[in-house]
């Protein structure tokens, strides 16, 4: 058998033994590659984004919401286009509620800063008692949160919470993983809400449900959905049903 004949069949071999063990066999895009390519796929432009917050905070770049989309890659891309749209506008306008129209970083109330710190897990609290506090566009708050986002995301923020405020890729990362994998005091994460049908409704019981849902506060809801309206029209899609929580 000739070489060339001897290389294809272990070729053949191997590549056989990844897919038996389910070991992928593609390479992986450079950050670069990958980053220029979430931003050319994502459904709300960079000139939508500036309508959306036209009085933001420098901090919170569309590059730096771009440049986060790798890390969980079904944000934004699960279903059709009219679908798509209208997660990208529940999740903006999640976040424009929870920041003031992404003018906030970080928690305004430095009273409460102490109090975000759970001594009882066994890891503490390394960065100081005071230091996990609320940040971000979902504005991350408490120890636990800080080492289940870094754990996700491969980011040290238990040691070093700081990053959420300081680095615009971090902050968008810990939004997104806070919308693709928790549900807090709801049944569902805010991704399975808006993708199963749920409702936009069931993102803001996943969000704060505990305080404004139910009747609880029925101002902030509706603040919420009317961020959630303009937005779907800014981006040219519809808000589905449920909209109220």
């Amino acid at each position: 058998m000739s070489r060339k004949r001897i290389l294809a069949v272990l070729t053949a071999f191997v590549v056989g033994l990844g897919l038996w063990f389910g070991m992928p066999m593609t390479s992986q895009a450079s950050p670069a590659k990958a980053g220029a390519k979430s931003k050319a796929a994502f459904v709300v432009s960079e000139a939508q984004f500036n309508q959306m917050f036209p009085d933001r905070n420098p901090f919170y770049t569309y590059a730096g919401l771009t440049q986060a989309l790798d890390a969980y890659p079904e944000f934004a891309t699960t279903g059709d286009e009219a679908m798509q749209k209208r997660e990208a506008a529940a999740f903006l306008a999640n976040v424009s509620h929870e920041t003031g129209g992404l003018k906030y970083i970080k928690e305004q109330n430095e009273a409460n800063y102490p109090h975000y710190c759970d001594a009882s897990q066994p890891y503490g609290c390394p960065a100081g008692q005071d230091a996990y506090y609320g940040r971000g566009p979902i504005q991350l708050s408490w120890n636990f949160n800080y080492k289940a986002a870094g754990d996700a995301l491969g980011i040290d923020l238990l040691n070093d919470p700081f990053k959420v405020e300081n680095d615009p890729a971090v902050a968008w990362k810990a939004g997104l993983w806070y919308w693709n994998t928790q549900q807090g005091p709801g049944t569902m994460t805010p991704h399975n809400a808006i993708v199963t049908g749920a409702g936009f409704g069931e993102t803001i019981r996943a969000i704060n449900g505990t305080l404004e849902c139910n009747g609880g506060n029925p101002g902030q809801v509706q603040s919420r959905i009317d961020n959630f309206k303009r937005f779907t029209q800014i981006l040219g899609t519809t808000t589905g049903d449920n909209l109220s929580c």
